[in-house]
């Protein structure tokens, strides 16, 4: 593959990243919204605070990494061995993102939930683009 098309794509990947990162951090409030339309108030002041622990780290960390991969971007495509070992280490670890979300949570969410939709198609998207970049000469 052509340096600049590996370029944009891996630029597109992580620019890609930080936009789920901010998704995630946007979407949190439905979070706390949805487990207290869904379960018992009790139980919704258990559940909420580990489920909202948990959506803003990922949406954290999404950020930096969607970051790091559009800065090792380019030395990466130059051969830097470093920027190599980013961009793998991003692409993979965003590719095992929508597996384990399919395998553990399947398709029932996707119906009523455009922000859980359109974060899947982020994953999805920028695991494919990572992937393709990350791994080719």
């Amino acid at each position: 593959m052509r340096g600049p098309i590996r370029l944009r794509l891996l630029r597109g990947g992580g620019i890609l990243l930080v936009a789920l990162g901010v998704l995630h951090l946007a979407a949190t409030p439905h979070i706390a919204s949805l487990v207290r339309r869904s379960v018992a108030p009790a139980a919704a002041q258990w559940l909420t605070p580990p489920m909202l622990l948990n959506h803003v780290l990922v949406g954290v960390l999404l950020i930096p990494l969607g970051c790091l991969t559009v800065y090792a971007a380019p030395h990466s495509v130059a051969g830097a061995p470093w920027a190599q070992v980013v961009v793998r280490i991003a692409a993979c670890s965003v590719a095992a993102l929508p597996i384990v979300l399919f395998a553990i949570m399947g398709t029932r969410y996707f119906g009523d939930a455009p922000l859980f939709v359109v974060g899947a198609a982020l994953a999805v998207t920028a695991a494919a683009a990572l992937l393709v970049a990350a791994f080719s000469r």
